[in-house]
């Protein structure tokens, strides 16, 4: 059957959902020193904007503020040594601290099934350098750089009257930047798996690997999940935790993995995260990541760390993608602010008993 074009109120309805889809990822992307001048948009402002949205909860992160703690291992096969001199990139096992949340700032959100989310990894050997990387379940960032976010985040501002954003200035957005539609036009056509445990996670900016010589290639790169693939199913609305007891209930019954899969870009590939890179670039298999034991935050050994992904071994440095640097200065704040709010913290969403108990508490 033919496809029939969209009426207006559709687009305005399409448009209002894009925003509700990337609205979850948008406080990892925050505009801190150096992305704005100090008199357009400061620090303080976009904390305080972020808190406005999304209520102030003391002692989390500001942003993937819901989530539980892994450990386990990196086996590197080797491959990835043809393009870095990264250490941890040869042959051998590294210890990895990682972390499961959704993106956003509310820590006691109820999980639902479209929600953005999330894995982080530290890749930290015993005697080398280690490698923050922070990773989400979208295929590309659906704005070309961070006045374009900023442009957004405005126009996507609730209206106290509704509650919603006004769809005026969503459309009038949305007519200012088509790249923007067409990014969320292939993120609205994910497959989103039914859960934590079969999702693909996606590094989504460009960073650049560094061999031996001094060559550098444009690379970004996935978490690929090893356990098969299944939709997202009903909501189980009387269990506010169900995915994450459902990721409790998987790593019990045996250790979770997945491919850490590098695509090697050409010269010419868009720097940009809203422009995907051609399906016919290389794909190399670094390794795979095996996640064996979960943890509360509450005590859990994630809590204290900040996945800043600038935090780089040598043979892997940052691209023109300026994204990671803004990002890293926002994860300092939150940082700082949550551990200075420590003593106030109440326990998390997911407890370390509901952990223990395989699921729910």
């Amino acid at each position: 059957m033919e496809e029939q074009p969209l009426g207006r109120g559709q687009k305005v309805l399409r448009l209002g959902a894009i925003g509700l889809v990337v609205a979850g990822i948008a406080a990892g992307f925050a505009w801190v020193g150096g992305w704005l001048t100090p008199g357009r948009l400061t620090q303080a402002r976009v904390i305080d904007g972020f808190e406005a949205a999304n209520g102030r909860h003391a002692g989390f992160r500001r942003n993937h503020a819901k989530g539980v703690c892994a450990t386990g291992w990196f086996d590197s096969s080797g491959a990835g040594q043809r393009f870095s001199k990264a250490t941890l990139l040869a042959p051998g096992r590294v210890p990895v601290v990682a972390r499961f949340a959704f993106a956003g700032g509310m820590p006691f959100i109820a999980d639902a099934p479209g929600l953005v989310r999330s894995l982080a990894i530290q890749f930290k050997p015993v005697q080398g350098e280690e490698w923050r990387t922070a990773m989400i379940d979208i295929p590309l960032f659906p704005f070309a750089d961070v006045d374009a976010f900023y442009a957004q985040m405005v126009a996507a501002t609730p209206d106290p009257a509704t509650g919603k954003p006004d769809p005026r200035k969503m459309k009038a957005f949305a007519a200012a930047h088509p790249d923007f539609v067409a990014a969320g036009a292939v993120i609205g056509k994910r497959a989103t798996s039914s859960g934590f445990a079969n999702s693909t996670y996606n590094g989504l900016n460009t960073f650049l690997f560094v061999d031996r010589d001094g060559r550098q290639v444009p690379v970004r790169w996935s978490a690929v999940a090893v356990q098969p693939f299944a939709p997202a199913g009903a909501q189980d609305r009387a269990d506010r935790n169900y995915l994450f007891d459902g990721l409790i209930a998987d790593a019990a019954r045996q250790p979770l993995q997945w491919k850490m899969v590098a695509t090697i870009g050409d010269a010419g590939d868009a720097v940009s995260p809203n422009v995907a890179w051609p399906d016919a670039r290389q794909r190399v298999e670094l390794g795979t990541v095996t996640l064996d034991r979960l943890a509360s935050e509450d005590g859990g050994s994630c809590t204290d760390i900040n996945f800043d992904p600038t935090v780089l071994p040598s043979g892997i440095t940052t691209s023109a993608d300026a994204i990671p640097s803004a990002r890293s200065a926002a994860y300092a704040r939150s940082f700082l602010l949550r551990e200075r709010e420590r003593a106030a913290k109440p326990p998390s969403a997911v407890t370390e008993t509901e952990v223990r108990q395989g699921g729910k508490s």
